[in-house]
């Protein structure tokens, strides 16, 4: 097959849709260089004088000249960002969260990528056990910066055993290699009781710090475990008072770290906050969010943007019954959010749902699944006459209507057929929504700001 990125979109009054481009068109080389990735496409797309190799659908190959302006883009979206094969993670981690999804569900799922494209487009994690040279000189030539780097200990000897692979133990010297380079980065640890905890954590918390300036921050966020753990490694999740101890423990770090440097650079995720019932660090203490998309702050982010958010509270005419999906771990702060904002005539459940599918331990919002959120909210409807229903986007799929276990929005609205269901991607969304239920649809977006993610079950 030849390589090339396969068009899946072109935009409206975009370049590509002029040079007549059309979904399954595959762009093949720009300029004589064959492309890789999306990477190589935007950096072949700088030149003002393009020759592009397209193959179209029936096999038939076209050069296509056409002069552009520097800044002018394509206008085109790809099936995937890397043309060639994904890489795929060679490690065999103690704490895998793909080791740990249910059988038979969609192939996807059981995709282990470890590519440092993914890291640098989308902030993908990766451990890089799976680097070599040419990728180091390319990641230098074109200052692919930031990278996302799965840390997770600097002790060689004991990251080669937790990830089951011998090249996890050059962990510094590739750290170092990136800080040769100028290349930046964020780092992750998923701590394991037992294991990279303790005097360990410390030890990688001060190795990581003497990579400044080039390492810009380390979250640090508890294992996941789920009920599908059959032939894995046998771990144990954090306790309330395990979470009371990491933070007390990270928290020393953290003060260090702003009476030096004026910021925290060591961030917890919020599920040690929630498990130990402790309250979330103010806005300014996460320091602009750098690892939200690690899970890192969403709910303060989700709180903030709740509380900045104005709305009419004027109340219904009628009386509106609605329920609010979310997982257990966020529950009470949503609960608290909606009880200081009494409205007249709406009457307002909070369903904080035990996620049967893959374990009680499991509890964040983004895995919940379709048939979970189904059952409970039939539960719920029997209690009383519901209108609506409320879906946090963190539950489906980005871009899509289909939740983890390949139920859709649609399977929810079939059930529900009487019933009306919306989803909200973040904190003003869902405040808009309670007090302006009628009128209101919030946009299936593709925001980064959403209630909990999947962020602690990584590499």
């Amino acid at each position: 097959m030849t390589k090339g990125g396969i068009i899946s979109v072109v935009h409206e009054n975009s370049l590509a849709q002029e040079l007549e481009l059309v979904p399954g068109d595959k762009i093949i080389s720009v300029n004589g260089q064959e492309l890789m990735d999306i990477i190589d496409l935007s950096f072949a797309l700088a030149d003002e004088d393009i020759e592009m190799l397209v193959e179209h659908a029936d096999g038939e190959q076209e050069v296509i000249s056409f002069e552009k302006d520097i800044d002018e883009e394509l206008g085109a979206e790809f099936e995937s960002a890397v043309f060639n094969k994904i890489r795929q993670c060679a490690n065999n981690c103690y704490f895998c969260f793909v080791d740990q999804v249910a059988p038979d569900m969609r192939s996807s799922l059981y995709i282990k990528d470890d590519d440092y494209r993914l890291s640098f487009l989308y902030g993908n994690f990766i451990t890089m056990t799976n680097l070599v040279k040419q990728d180091l000189e390319r990641i230098k030539r074109l200052h692919l910066s930031p990278l996302y780097v799965s840390v997770h200990t600097t002790n060689p000897e004991l990251r080669a055993k937790m990830l089951r692979q011998k090249r996890a133990a050059l962990i510094m010297e590739q750290l170092k290699a990136l800080n040769e380079a100028q290349v930046e980065y964020h780092t992750q640890i998923v701590l394991c009781p037992g294991h990279n905890d303790g005097e360990e954590l410390d030890r990688t918390i001060s190795d990581i710090i003497n990579m400044r300036p080039y390492a810009l921050s380390i979250g640090v966020v508890p294992v996941g475990l789920t009920k599908f753990r059959e032939n894995c490694y046998p771990l144990e999740t954090f306790d309330s008072e395990g979470a009371k101890k990491v933070i007390a423990q990270v928290r020393k770090w953290q003060q260090k770290m702003r009476e030096e440097t004026g910021s925290a650079f060591v961030y917890l995720s919020d599920e040690f906050y929630l498990l130990a019932n402790e309250e979330l660090p103010s806005a300014s203490e996460y320091d602009g969010f750098p690892q939200l998309d690690n899970g890192i702050g969403l709910v303060r982010n989700f709180v903030e943007q709740w509380k900045n958010t104005e709305v009419d509270t004027k109340g219904y005419e009628k009386p509106l019954a609605l329920d609010i999906v979310c997982g257990k771990s966020v529950g009470k702060i949503i609960k608290d959010l909606v009880a200081k904002m009494p409205i007249k005539n709406l009457d307002v459940q909070v369903l904080a749902l035990e996620n049967d599918f893959f374990g009680h331990e499991v509890t964040v919002t983004g895995l919940l699944t379709g048939q979970d959120i189904i059952k409970n909210l039939q539960k719920s409807k029997q209690n009383r006459p519901r209108r609506g229903i409320i879906i946090p986007s963190s539950a489906l799929r980005e871009g899509e209507d289909i939740f983890l276990d390949d139920y859709s929005l649609d399977d929810i609205k079939k059930a529900f057929s009487d019933e009306e269901v919306k989803v909200a991607d973040d904190g003003a969304d869902l405040k808009k929504l309670l007090t302006d239920w009628y009128n209101i649809e919030c946009s299936r977006s593709k925001a980064i700001y959403t209630w909990q993610s999947n962020a602690a079950y990584t590499k």
